[in-house]
């Protein structure tokens, strides 16, 4: 293992993070707190990341490399699907099943093609089991439509809940004024479905005519974080938003969340795309970035090795190259401070059952935070 030295140097704070009437508190971190341990070194963008009961570990490579980490060694899985990799496509995240133990049911998430169509691909997710090195058993559970040759806004996150439901994000497919809106059409959405793939009868679309029935929360643009609140057991997302206006919410049952209707951000280009920031009916963020920190990845902190983190929320930024360590008071984000500053950029956070925070960084690998 490596040690990486990390020097934060106190800064100027330039703009609010926060929602309106919300103040934050945003801090530099001591180098004299916690070391930096390289634990697997040579990765490009580690999307994904899961925590075998061996104590191994699973490692999604965009590109289409997964890796099962193991004594130190990289192991590379055979009988990776065929991926639609572009931009922003590719293999994607990882989650166990949460018996995992008993079944070995291991469920994926990448851009592909299954209908062989010759015309890009959609977000998919799949589940599959590791034997002897390789994904075996592969079942698509859900395949998102139309195909399309943009590289852009695939998601995707994958979550269970405490009852057992798999929850998955789909970004927007760079279709800002068709897809969010209209639950009839992939792509801006959060799904729930089965273990096994079958769609809940009780999700907020299941009977509505023409809708796609695992949807279970719509006007999102493009979500890549998504954990489970450790307390309240509710699916905690957050998203990238145009230039300004990234959010954190929390996802409920056929609830809006606006996207483009509303937005604290702008076109790229620096021209409106709405003037509204609220609208009835419309779900507001519990949290917002402006500028944008292009966040990646999210995770609680409920280990005992991070007494005073205990409870905060972990975002990774890929644009500003940190781990954001907000601080919350109920639903709220009252403080702010930069984790891992200039490492590179932040794609995965996670906590792992040894009580260790690892976080995926592009162009070096897998670090772990160990506290002085």
């Amino acid at each position: 293992m490596k040690f990486l030295s990390i020097y934060c140097l106190p800064f100027l704070l330039l703009f609010s993070f926060c929602q309106e009437n919300t103040t934050v508190e945003s801090i530099s971190q001591a180098n004299d707190k916690y070391d930096v341990v390289t634990v697997v070194d040579g990765l490009t963008i580690p999307w994904g990341m899961a925590f075998l009961p061996d104590g191994s570990m699973l490692i999604s490579e965009q590109e289409g490399k997964l890796i099962h980490f193991k004594d130190g060694k990289k192991n590379f899985v055979d009988y990776i699907p065929k991926l639609f990799y572009k931009n922003q496509g590719g293999l994607l995240d990882i989650e166990l099943h949460p018996k995992y133990t008993q079944n070995g049911w291991i469920y994926f998430t990448y851009s592909g093609n299954t209908e062989n169509d010759g015309n890009g691909g959609n977000t998919i997710v799949m589940r599959a089991k590791l034997e002897n090195n390789k994904l075996v058993h592969q079942e698509v559970l859900y395949k998102a439509t139309p195909n399309t040759t943009s590289g852009n806004h695939f998601g995707s996150r994958l979550e269970f809940d405490n009852d057992g439901y798999l929850y998955f994000s789909i970004g927007d497919r760079h279709k800002r004024d068709e897809n969010p809106q209209d639950i009839t059409k992939d792509g801006g959405k959060v799904y729930r479905i089965h273990d096994d793939g079958k769609i809940p009868t009780d999700n907020p679309f299941y009977n509505e005519p023409n809708a796609k029935k695992a949807i279970y929360s719509y006007g999102h643009r493009n979500p890549q974080g998504m954990t489970k609140h450790p307390v309240t057991g509710k699916i905690w997302t957050h998203e990238h938003g145009p230039k300004g206006g990234d959010e954190i919410n929390i996802i409920e049952a056929g609830k809006n969340y606006g996207w483009p209707k509303i937005t604290y951000g702008i076109n790229y280009g620096g021209t409106k795309i709405t003037d509204d920031t609220s609208l009835p009916g419309m779900e507001q963020p519990l949290h917002y970035w402006v500028p944008s920190i292009a966040p990646s990845g999210m995770a609680f902190v409920t280990s005992d090795k991070y007494p005073a983190w205990k409870g905060n929320l972990l975002v990774g930024s890929l644009k500003f190259k940190y781990l954001d360590n907000c601080t919350l008071e109920g639903n709220k984000v009252v403080k702010e401070e930069k984790l891992l500053e200039n490492l590179g950029r932040i794609r995965n956070v996670r906590q792992a059952p040894d009580g260790f925070i690892y976080v995926a960084v592009e162009n070096l690998g897998i670090v772990k935070i160990v506290p002085k």
